[in-house]
């Protein structure tokens, strides 16, 4: 098992060059001067504009900044702000609790909803119940993210006072209002993922307890429960699995426009307002920081494969064999 992973890890050394390369020029493929667009003004002091570039090494040719920005990188210095003076490491360490505590908050709730809901239409496919969850399912996909906050916010916040409108609470000064801030916010996340957990479950499922294993466990009078959540669910979670690394990226995205509808100051709401001060160097950072979360998240839900189906790392074992 430690040489799968260790093999897996060696892959993923590509993959984030690849990324930081295409995250380092972004700046190189803006129009115009990166200096001039920091600053925002064309008519800028020269010898400020030189001072930029020169603190930013754009007078250095381009493999020789990529290679000094990904050596600081990998040291954990992503550059400092323009516009604040905060190093990106530290505006991305005080901002990422806000958001991590939302996307499990939102995984999680999507998680309890949709796996024991997947299961029971699937084990009453074809049914009155089959039929109502999947209309359901087909409605809440179409509904975009920030159009379930405005109504969750005006339903639960407005309407009945039960919820904090906007704002945050940290977790460490009061959890339980660190939670009811992070409710509305997680809840709009995680609809849309509820349909598309559930009806992937459900067909997974379908076709698992047609399965002779599952045929025979019923054959042998064991509870329905035991089947369905022992027997069936097991071999139906790797779409489940593949597709909930997925969602990290879709949480993310999503985080974007959530966090500035309840003005929660986390990773999304500092990229947009990074985007809209023109704070190129806390963008690159930034962006650098989702995509190696993104590679990390599906690095680990391929390694999770591994204890949930033996068959993977016999393979690879016997591959390198």
């Amino acid at each position: 098992m430690l040489t799968l992973i260790g093999r897996k890890a060696i892959g993923l050394v590509p993959v984030i060059l690849a990324a930081s390369f295409l995250t380092f020029m972004l700046m190189s493929l803006l129009p115009g001067d990166p200096a001039l667009v920091i600053l925002g003004s064309e008519n800028a002091d020269p010898d400020t504009i030189a001072a930029i570039r020169e603190e930013m090494g754009l007078n250095d040719p381009l493999p020789v900044r990529y290679f000094e920005w990904i050596t600081s990188a990998a040291t954990g210095d992503l550059g400092r702000s323009f516009r604040t003076n905060q190093t990106v490491t530290d505006a991305i360490t005080e901002r990422m609790p806000v958001t991590f505590q939302i996307m499990v908050m939102a995984l999680s709730f999507a998680l309890l909803v949709s796996i024991p809901l997947g299961v029971l239409v699937a084990y009453k496919s074809g049914s009155m119940l089959d039929r109502i969850v999947t209309a359901l399912t087909f409605g809440l996909l179409s509904i975009p993210n920030f159009v379930l906050a405005l109504f969750l916010m005006i339903i639960f916040a407005v309407e009945l006072g039960w919820l904090p409108a906007t704002g945050w609470t940290r977790f460490g000064t009061d959890p339980v209002g660190s939670i009811k801030s992070g409710i509305l916010p997680a809840l709009s996340l995680s609809i849309g993922n509820v349909a598309v957990l559930t009806r992937l479950l459900r067909t997974d499922m379908i076709s698992t307890l047609q399965e002779d294993h599952v045929v025979m466990a019923k054959s042998k009078g064991l509870p329905t429960s035991r089947i369905l959540f022992r027997h069936a669910l097991r071999p139906s979670s790797f779409s489940l699995m593949t597709v909930i690394g997925l969602q990290v990226a879709a949480l993310l995205s999503g985080a974007l426009i959530v966090e500035q509808i309840f003005a929660l100051p986390g990773i999304g709401r500092l990229l947009i307002d990074s985007i809209t001060n023109r704070d190129l160097v806390m963008v690159q950072g930034l962006v650098l920081f989702i995509a190696v979360v993104y590679v990390f998240v599906n690095f680990a839900i391929d390694i999770l494969y591994s204890f949930l189906d033996p068959r993977i790392r016999h393979g690879n074992t016997t591959a390198t064999a």
